[in-house]
């Protein structure tokens, strides 16, 4: 299951799940964009859901990234480890 955020796409039953939680982070760049792809590709639906958030159009989750430790994006937050993926924005830039 993927859920998509700031992109008017949602999932209430995602709260309901017992699987864990993957968060992709990323700004709408081109290198944000090309690593979502590959990422949603590549993350096993049956081990965790993904959630996609694009930080451009969902601004208030920028303080969640940051506390997640996420510095730039792309950046993908999955059992306690926050992946920077590339760069292509500082958090700072969003902000």
């Amino acid at each position: 299951m993927r859920t998509r955020v700031g992109s008017g796409e949602s999932n209430p039953r995602n709260i309901l799940t017992m699987k864990p939680k993957a968060v992709f982070y990323h700004a709408g760049c081109p290198v944000c964009l090309e690593a979502e792809r590959v990422v949603d590709r590549l993350v096993d639906r049956s081990v965790a859901d993904l959630e996609i958030v694009h930080l451009g159009t969902a601004r208030e989750r920028i303080a969640e990234a940051r506390a997640a430790g996420v510095s730039s994006v792309p950046a993908l937050v999955a059992d306690g480890s926050t992946l920077h993926l590339n760069f292509g924005a500082s958090l700072d830039v969003l902000s």
